[in-house]
């Protein structure tokens, strides 16, 4: 075949031959008598391996040694190849995230996207001092790149940073809902514990929707995050995590808080109370436990808290009767 068939036939340019032939990659078995390549079938079937190595991303270098050493090994280059395949995934999955975070800001000029740019550069710059600068800069960036601010708050790990961007997501209003609200999807407790945190911040009953979803959470923290904000907009499913998280330690001053703000009512006072009493009472419930519960307790008014405070005075648990004891006699000056 001559060089114009054997173009014909591989999809190869007669000009790509040439530099495969220059290269020493694939050379015509033979000349006519007048002098013109003639490639043979083999030659032909080196040709379709060549195209074939380049579509994996090889180099025409790499490809000459695949196909000429015998000793060759195909796994090692492989793996590069997936290596640097994820390489440049990753590299245009970032660019591409940017772009959507340049667009989604809605500039209305260049001087806007530069602003954008900047600021994005700078929530991924790896000196906490610069995000945390870049945070509170947000809200001077017209408008606000609200998904990548929500970004930034679910991946951000020092508390100083994290607690500039919820204040700029705040800033934001609703419009920060949605796409922190895909962070109590993640698979990692941390992160649905900042989208939760975050959400906290801002305003609006599809606000409350998100944390009631953060409230079945399987991990504790993350439950206490949700029960603590929903406390705090007298949302009563919140009680029972905010008993747990008194029993287990953690945060339980700020539960206790959030239970007596709950208890503004008689009727909400007697069922927080009633709960109170019931964990009190349960096996299960360890001295410790039973003393934070006890003082829980001295932020709810009504009857049964009363009760239940005058029958733990003679408490066996010496801490437990004393903490009860000093409750009852604050009441009684009030």
């Amino acid at each position: 075949m001559l060089i114009g068939e054997v173009a014909r036939r591989s999809g190869v340019s007669a000009r790509m031959l040439r530099h495969y032939e220059s290269l020493d990659l694939v050379r015509p078995s033979g000349r006519t008598g007048s002098g013109y390549r003639e490639y043979s079938v083999r030659d032909l079937r080196r040709i379709f391996h060549i195209e074939s190595l380049r579509s994996l991303g090889l180099s025409l270098r790499e490809i000459g040694r695949a196909l000429d050493d015998p000793a060759f090994a195909p796994s090692a280059l492989v793996g590069d190849l997936i290596r640097q395949a994820h390489e440049r995934i990753a590299a245009e999955t970032r660019l591409l995230t940017r772009l959507r975070r340049i667009e989604e800001a809605d500039p209305s000029d260049w001087e806007d996207v530069l602003h954008v740019v900047s600021l994005l550069r700078a929530l991924g710059s790896p000196s906490a001092d610069a995000r945390q600068r870049a945070a509170l800069a947000s809200a001077d960036v017209v408008p606000a790149p609200v998904a990548a601010l929500a970004d930034a708050a679910l991946r951000e790990r020092d508390p100083n940073v994290a607690g500039a961007l919820r204040w700029a997501l705040a800033q934001s209003g609703e419009d920060g809902v949605a796409p922190l609200a895909k962070g109590l999807g993640s698979p990692v407790a941390e992160v649905r514990g900042r989208a939760v945190r975050s959400l906290a911040e801002l305003p609006g009953d599809e606000v409350i929707a998100h944390l009631r979803t953060g409230l079945a959470d399987p991990d504790l923290e993350v439950r206490g995050y949700a029960a603590l904000a929903l406390g705090t907009r007298a949302v009563t499913e919140a009680v029972p995590t905010l008993i747990d998280m008194i029993v287990a330690g953690r945060n339980d001053i700020d539960a206790a808080d959030a239970l007596s703000e709950l208890a503004g009512d008689t009727a909400s006072a007697e069922r927080i109370a009633t709960w109170l009493v019931d964990r009190l009472a349960d096996a299960a419930t360890r001295a410790p436990a039973r003393g934070r519960l006890t003082q829980a307790l001295a932020g709810i008014a009504g009857a049964t808290a009363s009760r239940a405070l005058a029958e733990l005075s003679h408490d066996e648990d010496r801490a437990v009767a004393l903490t009860a004891t000093y409750v009852l006699q604050l009441r009684a000056a009030h």
